[in-house]
């Protein structure tokens, strides 16, 4: 039978590809170090499980409404409002299931077919992903190692057209590690109000932060009109699996993401959005102690992947991705590109990691190859995983 011609332009995560690959080779009996999936190995904090567990007990299992209950929409434009500087009120708040759908319902929001959407490459595959879904044309902005995988605003000006209707943004980035600064995002929104363009400011990492400063480009002055601010829960509270996240946008579009959730899944599961309250307004120590440890094993693997012929690595200033440059390792194998190396890596020396293409198609003239790996795993394993590697490339 034949299906519906757009899902052909529908694209997908790779992490979750390579993870099937990974689960194949355990349940045959091999011990794979896996850098592939960007999962926190943290528990969610205890009090927030209770949260969750007090919500069920007392019934707060039925629908709510889809723009989200609102004990929790107060609480984020509370948490927004004191950590952007900017005045968030509830009705500018939409909670979904996840930090994706706020990608998915902006997109198909703001953008129509043709028109186009300048998103960072490499970077998150869903935005391209679902570009393409709607039938818009992506418009690759090539975040660049020389530059500490920042923007190029000379060259985002370069690519603006009287079809630009939005530009994405992610800072701290996946994969690269990368965040962009004060000065940049000040010229970005320049850009974006001149031109009337809107942005996607995917900050998820944002509490995951170890040099310098996090900056949100909604914070700069006419931007917060313009801006679709979407955070979540999943990395900063190793609240994955719980599925919360959500968009902080002006009101009426609010109107417009909340009914596209209402045609999609109705509301937001209620008893998890009492976790989130609490994630929010309860003690913070769980996501400080996370932070410092991620920090820690930032610079074990940035210093043990430094130390593997072929390998150089930025040292990234949040996330928890490192994103090194892999070329040389690549022609010492005689390997055509990092998805050979992946494969190479996975089959001769049990570690996974992700291939650059995982992230986005090369853009044009990119001749460098990447992998990336989360250290969002134990010490333990990122030590022995570097072990493996540095044997496997060097012999």
């Amino acid at each position: 039978m034949l299906m519906a011609e757009r899902l052909s332009r529908l694209g997908t995560e790779n992490a979750f590809e390579v993870l099937a690959e990974v689960n194949k080779l355990v349940a045959a009996g091999r011990h794979i170090i896996s850098f592939a999936l960007g999962e926190p190995d943290f528990d969610t904090p205890e009090n927030i499980k209770q949260a969750g567990i007090r919500a069920i007990l007392e019934n707060k299992t039925h629908y709510g409404p889809s723009a989200g209950i609102p004990e929790l929409r107060e609480a984020v434009a509370a948490y927004i409002s004191r950590t952007r500087g900017i005045d968030v009120s509830p009705d500018e708040v939409v909670i979904t299931p996840g930090a994706k759908p706020i990608i998915f319902y902006t997109i198909h929001a703001l953008v129509n077919p043709g028109e186009e959407v300048i998103y960072p490459n490499p970077g998150f595959p869903i935005y391209e992903s679902v570009i393409n879904f709607v039938g818009a044309k992506p418009v690759p902005l090539p975040l660049l190692e020389e530059r500490n995988f920042s923007v190029d605003v000379d060259y985002l000006r370069s690519l603006i057209t009287d079809k630009t209707k939005l530009i994405i943004l992610n800072s701290p980035q996946n994969p690269t590690g990368g965040m962009l600064s004060k000065q940049d995002l000040e010229a970005i929104a320049e850009i974006a109000i001149e031109n009337d363009i809107w942005v996607l400011s995917d900050e998820v990492y944002s509490r995951i932060v170890y040099d310098g400063e996090f900056y949100s480009i909604a914070s700069i002055p006419g931007m917060k009109e313009r801006t679709i601010l979407l955070d979540g829960f999943s990395k900063t509270y190793a609240m994955t699996g719980w599925r919360l996240g959500y968009g902080v946008v002006n009101a009426q579009l609010a109107q417009q993401i909340a009914r596209l959730e209402t045609n999609c899944e109705s509301c937001t599961a209620t008893f998890i959005q009492y976790a989130g309250v609490e994630a929010l307004n309860g003690p913070q120590d769980a996501v400080d102690r996370m932070v410092r440890e991620f920090k820690e094993r930032r610079d074990l693997i940035v210093e043990g992947l430094n130390n593997i012929k072929g390998i150089r690595c930025f040292k990234p200033h949040g996330s928890f991705y490192v994103f090194p440059n892999v070329t040389e390792a690549c022609r010492n194998l005689g390997l055509k590109d990092s998805k050979a190396l992946q494969q190479y890596l996975l089959y001769n020396g049990n570690v996974a990691v992700l291939p650059r293409t995982s992230f986005g198609v090369k853009n044009v003239g990119e001749k460098e190859e990447y992998l990336r790996l989360s250290y969002a795993t134990s010490k333990e394993n990122i030590i022995e995983g570097l072990k493996r590697i540095k044997e496997t490339i060097e012999g």
